[in-house]
């Protein structure tokens, strides 16, 4: 009986050694994040068998996906700058100028008496003309209207015409220069257009779209992206050039000195016989005297290896008054040559070309007449005004 109580105990004992043993097989394991499993291969004694043994084959690492370039985007064409000017002339007919309606309704009158002519001043104050241009402009039609007895509609709009015509100046050189000068060896240089301005004005937009305008004239140019302080600025010149089959110089890094992109950039133009050079500078508040500063230093250092040819500075034509003190400080720092006007579509404030060309001595060069990329043109004096009159 003793005998046989042990031997019930042995086969206990083997059981439940038997038992620990099979919990001490490896099982399966699951791939994390996944529904499907991979088996962990095994040695001949159980144990878990490395990578790469004979004992099992390696469990293939899957292999990374090849990084997709992001395709270049397809080569345009730009328009012919030849009549972009008609296009915002045609815009304004349509849509009627405030300033020129006004002003042909005024002078319609048969009898104009002093709260007339105060009405008139009124409008062009308010069209941002300033308040020198406005005077001149109502006496010469004071005298003019007084002694010709002008009431036919067409005859007065032909005496405002010729009036507005003599304010907004088309005796100025308003060509942007895009031929550069012959160095001491008899180099031809590349014309560098340096392009200023303060924030939020469409200032790389701008540089963008005189590159499409040079292209279309069959002119070479690289471009300079001076602006390191926005951390997008380079990159979306670069794609602006990129649709004109355009070279952009950019520093590899974020804050960069603008400076040195800005020297990197003409002399590439240089060596590569470049037409034109534009450089794009960082949007600056003209109460900034630091960054003011930069821009001085950025003149004087691409003057090292090629002189300026232009300084274009861009304003918003919907600023007003303000744009005046941005260009009077502009034109003390970096010397400027010329206005580019953006947002001119809408011409309540069409006045600010005749003001800014008075504040600086320098005419409107480009105008900007809208959104899309070939919405940039020079700046045709007869045919703003022939718009603004309707």
């Amino acid at each position: 009986m003793t005998d046989l109580l042990w031997l019930w105990i042995l086969l206990g004992v083997v059981v439940v050694v038997g038992g620990g043993a099979a919990l001490l097989v490896p099982r399966s394991r699951k791939r994390r994040g996944g529904g499907s499993t991979i088996a962990a291969p095994t040695t001949g004694d159980g144990r878990v068998a490395e990578p790469g043994t004979a004992a099992g084959p390696a469990v293939e690492e899957a292999a990374p996906e090849a990084a997709v370039e992001p395709a270049a985007p397809a080569l345009e064409t730009p328009e012919p700058v030849a009549g972009r000017m008609v296009r915002l002339r045609d815009r304004l007919a349509r849509t009627g100028s405030p300033l020129g309606a006004r002003l042909l309704s005024v002078l319609s009158r048969d009898h104009l008496t002093e709260d007339d002519w105060d009405e008139l001043e009124e409008t062009l104050l308010l069209a941002d003309i300033g308040a020198g241009p406005a005077e001149e402009l109502l006496d010469a039609l004071r005298t003019r209207v007084r002694v010709l007895g002008v009431r036919d509609p067409k005859a007065v709009r032909d005496l405002l015409r010729e009036e507005l015509l003599k304010v907004v100046d088309p005796s100025l050189d308003r060509e942007v220069a895009t031929t550069g000068p012959t160095g001491a060896d008899g180099e031809r240089l590349p014309a560098v257009v340096l392009v200023v301005g303060v924030n939020g004005t469409g200032k790389t937009t701008t540089v963008g779209k005189l590159a499409r305008v040079l292209v279309a004239e069959d002119r070479s140019v690289v471009l300079g992206a001076a602006d390191t302080f926005r951390a997008a600025a380079a990159d979306q010149l670069q794609t602006w050039g990129a649709r004109v089959g355009v070279e952009t110089v950019r520093s590899d890094r974020d804050g960069a000195d603008p400076a040195a992109v800005a020297f990197d950039a003409v002399r590439k133009g240089r060596d590569d016989g470049t037409d034109v050079v534009l450089v794009d500078t960082a949007g600056r508040l003209q109460n900034k005297a630091g960054l003011m500063d930069e821009l001085g230093k950025i003149t004087r250092v691409i003057t090292r290896e090629a002189p300026l040819a232009e300084v274009l500075l861009v304003l918003d034509a919907t600023t007003g008054q303000n744009g005046l003190n941005q260009a009077r400080v502009f034109g003390e720092v970096a010397g400027v040559t010329g206005i580019v006007l953006t947002k001119l579509d809408g011409t309540a404030r069409g006045g600010i070309v005749v003001a800014v060309q008075r504040e600086l001595g320098v005419p409107v060069k480009l105008v900007g007449l809208g959104e899309g990329p070939d919405d940039l043109a020079p700046f045709d004096p007869e045919q703003f005004v022939d718009g603004l009159l309707g």
